[in-house]
């Protein structure tokens, strides 16, 4: 069997299928996979013996996708991005007899999380089992489990490497730059630490600006090289700072603790990093969150008050646990 998988945007929800991906394959060598996703995604899956990358550029008109998909000759489509666009691609492979089952987003229940009916915020179903769900339906063996927390890295060097990933792709997500400034002049006061900061490469300026006045006590990874790059950087730090971005689940599938902040987003609309620790989420218990699902939606208050709130000094004391 040749499965195709659609998940085409964004990093974060592409890094959130890596471990539904390995766990799928692992129990299925004899099925083929190909992931049509974007390219800067590509060294997350590289190692994964029966999985092929197809890179696809999402902005490209839909007949081009189309082309491109239609000549890998699936047996059956997973569609786990479940959009406007792959539900018209979702259409002509049908057309052509070939199976496409596709992702239930809950959109129901996620409108009752912002509207607030859901009082007690009870958790969603995490978009990774949703993934799962829909090889499930497939029928492919080997179920996904979150099997316990990621363990903090314990080493006797006596240093502590914390990296620093400030940006997300929304402002509902960003927390203050002056806050991570400050947090910065904390961190480095403890001769212990060594911070590394995580960004795009249209982000470096501002990390240097960050760094500037601390020598090598504070590195910018950003910039430096590929995805592969950050991740190999990533994978020797005792702690990730990261906002509701796609930095935290790349994390996670490295198997590096996060603390992450949350502003107009809640761990509780399914998007928490893989095997993360609820208690390493930091956020502000204010009425009126969470009011996006993706924090794309302007503050009704025009200050960002739920990012605002979360103070430097309570994001180092939670990175000293580390």
């Amino acid at each position: 069997m040749h499965i195709l998988v659609l998940r085409f945007s964004a990093l974060g929800d592409v890094a959130i299928l890596h471990p539904v991906l390995i766990q799928r394959a692992s129990a299925n060598p004899g099925v083929r996979f190909t992931l049509a996703a974007p390219k800067l995604a590509q060294p997350l899956f590289e190692d994964i013996p029966n999985v092929d990358y197809l890179p696809i550029d999402k902005h490209k008109p839909l007949g081009e996708i189309w082309r491109q998909l239609s000549a890998v000759k699936p047996d059956v489509v997973a569609d786990v991005h479940g959009v406007l666009r792959t539900f018209r691609l979702d259409m002509r492979f049908r057309l052509h007899g070939i199976r496409v089952v596709r992702i239930d987003k809950e959109r129901a229940e996620r409108r009752r999380l912002l509207r607030k009916e859901n009082k007690d915020l009870t958790p969603l179903k995490p978009s990774w089992q949703r993934y799962d769900e829909v090889f499930e339906s497939i029928g492919l063996a080997g179920k996904t489990v979150q099997q316990g927390f990621v363990e903090p890295l314990k080493t006797d060097t006596g240093c502590r490497r914390i990296g620093i990933a400030p940006f997300a792709q929304h402002k509902g997500k960003v927390w203050p730059l002056e806050n991570v400034g400050r947090l910065i002049e904390l961190l480095v006061r403890q001769s212990e630490n060594s911070l590394f900061l995580f960004g795009g490469r249209e982000e470096v300026s501002e990390l240097e600006n960050l760094a500037a006045a601390y020598g090598d006590r504070v590195q910018v990874c950003a910039g430096k090289g590929t995805l592969a790059d950050d991740m190999r950087a990533m994978q020797s730090l005792n702690v990730l700072l990261s906002m509701d971005s796609a930095n935290m689940h790349i994390a996670s599938c490295l198997g590096v603790p996060v603390v992450s902040i949350w502003g107009a987003t809640h761990p509780a609309g399914g998007f928490y990093g893989w095997r993360q620790n609820p208690d390493w989420a930091i956020q502000a218990e204010l009425p009126c969150r969470p009011c996006s699902m993706f924090g794309n939606k302007p503050c009704r208050f025009g200050d960002y008050r739920c990012l605002k709130a979360i103070t430097p000094e309570r994001v180092a004391a939670k990175l000293s646990q580390f």
